[in-house]
């Protein structure tokens, strides 16, 4: 093995993540606590350059993502696949006005899952996404994160889009309790 290939250094998919976020120019994060997207949350509230506003409840996160656009600010909602149902309503907003939108899912009632309560939304997240008229992208190796969330973030930026990624839940890892 060369020394370059013993001196790679692997970054994790939250690093790719944030990294895609940060070359992008993303200046709010807004999120509802969540153990899955806790490591690229720490990250930015590291970084001076990002604001992570913690929410109450994920339609919360529709509405600032709308006003950080209108503000001249771009925006990426963090959340769990759980959350998806709390602002299926809210995602009209997004379509009559025509705003450009991304937001990245945690999924949890998949892989490994002990909690039963997570599984029904879990079904019919991407389902329900689609119906409100965004394009989903499932992301299931931590190689792809980078890319895809750097690609759903100039599609949407660039030409009014409305993209949520999922993070599958053999990728964050399934809890144990």
């Amino acid at each position: 093995m060369s020394d370059s290939k013993q001196h790679q250094i692997i970054t994790s998919w939250e690093e790719n993540l944030f990294n895609a976020l940060k070359q992008a120019g993303v200046k709010q994060l807004p999120y509802v606590p969540d153990a899955g997207h806790s490591k690229v949350i720490d990250m930015a509230h590291k970084d001076p350059d990002i604001r992570p506003v913690v929410l109450t409840t994920e339609e919360e996160g529709v509405a600032l993502c709308c006003g950080a656009w209108l503000g001249g600010e771009k925006s990426v909602l963090l959340m769990q696949s759980s959350g998806v149902g709390n602002c299926i309503n809210m995602l009209s907003l997004i379509s009559n006005c025509n705003f450009p939108f991304v937001t990245i899912i945690t999924m949890r009632g998949e892989f490994g899952e002990f909690n039963s309560w997570q599984v029904p939304m879990s079904s019919a997240t991407q389902g329900s996404l689609e119906l409100m008229g965004l394009n989903v992208q499932r992301v299931e190796e931590r190689d792809d994160v980078g890319p895809t969330v750097a690609a759903a973030l100039y599609s949407a930026y660039s030409s009014d889009q409305r993209i949520a990624i999922l993070l599958s839940q053999k990728l964050i890892g399934s809890k144990k309790w």
